[in-house]
């Protein structure tokens, strides 16, 4: 009987520290990546179901950006926001950083969207962002 015991509890301890995950996981699960979808264009996924509407009803048209202009104010808010997120500001907000490299060429619908997201969180949740622009700061 106290094998039995002693067997089970060793189980369960095993089972126990597996289902543990360690710091690299975590790492990686809390960072979002741009993908590639089936066309081959850079896509970005939001989850919010609101965002499709604010892009649609609220957000500026994409005719009125550059794809120069939107790739500057999304290197900025992108280190802006990851270091949010490092330095754990706005957790309730922030969840994860964002893998964004400036050298790539995302396509100016990426880069439309990108920005969006950040307007959107300044739209929502009234967080300010230093690299939107005004006309994109204001709550409707």
């Amino acid at each position: 009987m106290k094998n039995l015991v002693l067997l089970l509890i060793l189980s369960l301890f095993s089972v126990y520290c597996s289902a543990q995950s360690n710091p690299k996981n975590e790492k990686e699960k809390s960072e979002m990546k741009p993908s590639k979808n089936d066309d081959g264009e850079w896509d970005l996924t939001v989850i919010d179901t609101q965002f499709d509407y604010f892009l649609n009803a609220i957000a500026k048209p994409i005719s009125q950006y550059s794809e120069s202009y939107l790739k500057n104010r999304n290197t900025f808010l992108v280190t802006e926001w990851n270091s949010y997120y490092s330095s754990g500001r706005y957790r309730n907000l922030i969840e994860s950083s964002i893998d964004y490299d400036p050298k790539e060429k995302y396509g100016i619908k990426f880069e439309y969207k990108l920005y969006q997201v950040f307007a959107y969180v300044n739209w929502k949740y009234g967080l300010k962002m230093n690299g939107l622009s005004g006309s994109d700061t204001t709550r409707y």
